[in-house]
């Protein structure tokens, strides 16, 4: 199985348009959606649920108040500051603690150093994942809960399950949408694949972005390509990122214009390749053959 990575060094930069697009023109491509803190290819794919299961990571430690002698061990030993004192402080029988489940990061030793036991220390539902059908294939995606934390297990949950989907099903192509960045989320959807695709936009912040993007795909080892989206609106830009990109060996995939066509297409929750015939479109489809090959010739 080969794995086709698209990611970009930001969110916006139209990486998942481009996903979408390869979607259909790969046909019965295995898909997988590993920006799982933003997910959104849903939107344009319109999957249909086959299966789906609770994300579970990590632990949240909570206090059960009725139980609670309120020595205060547990907000001194908290690093975190997570734990607060409630009621007044000079009425023993009023005084309650509570763990702020934003700020606990479930390290357990305000657990440990209870000496009444009344920490509860439980496992957290973090988000939930799908298998899914769509027009252009399966695909596996998922939905971090809010202000929850450990996407980058959620991504690596995603791209395994997606993996062995492919074994199951015998198809020769995973195609991911990865997060934006270069933080935990994208390191697990980078780790193994086949080869990266980054979409970078034509700005000086675009190119910083790219820059450091690319550093975090050589130290994995993963061979790169790189597309410019929307080159057309700073084409001085674009031949610059160009110039540097030759200059350090990394292959150019090509260039997609700016094109509305791209907007109206979401509308009708379709691709842009699936819209009818565009600038975009076509641009799209000549990055498809340059990176399809890419990718089977690794």
């Amino acid at each position: 199985m080969k794995e086709l990575v698209v990611i970009s060094g930001k969110g916006g930069s139209g990486k998942t348009s481009v996903v979408a697009s390869f979607a259909a023109l790969a046909q019965n491509a295995m898909l997988a959606d590993c920006d799982v803190d933003a997910a959104d290819l849903h939107l344009v794919l319109d999957p249909t649920v086959e299966h789906s299961e609770d994300f579970v990571a990590g632990k949240e430690a909570i206090i059960q108040t009725g139980r609670c002698i309120a020595c205060g061990k547990c907000m001194e030993i908290c690093r975190f500051e997570a734990v607060s004192l409630t009621g007044p402080a000079n009425e023993l029988i009023d005084k309650t603690y509570r763990i702020d489940p934003i700020d606990c990061e479930g390290c357990g030793a305000c657990v440990r150093v209870c000496p009444a036991g009344t920490i509860a220390f439980e496992p957290v539902v973090c988000g939930r994942w799908f298998c899914s059908t769509t027009r252009h294939g399966p695909m596996v995606h998922a939905r971090l809960g809010t202000a929850q934390e450990n996407s980058g297990k959620l991504v690596a949950l995603v791209r395994d399950t997606a993996g062995k989907w492919c074994e199951q099903l015998g198809i020769d192509l995973l195609i991911t949408d990865g997060p934006p960045g270069i933080g935990c989320p994208v390191i697990a959807s980078l780790s193994g694949a086949t080869l990266a695709l980054v979409v970078a936009e034509p700005t000086v912040s675009g190119l910083h972005d790219l820059d450091r993007v690319l550093q975090l795909i050589e130290h994995f080892q993963v061979p790169a390509v790189v597309c410019i989206n929307k080159w057309d609106i700073n084409a001085e830009m674009t031949e610059r990122i160009e110039a540097e990109m030759q200059s350090k060996n990394v292959p150019l995939a090509g260039r997609i214009r700016y094109d509305n066509a791209v907007t109206k297409a979401q509308l009708q929750r379709l691709s842009v390749v699936e819209y009818g015939r565009s600038e975009a479109g076509d641009d799209i489809r000549a990055v498809w053959e340059n990176v399809h090959r890419s990718v089977f010739d690794l």
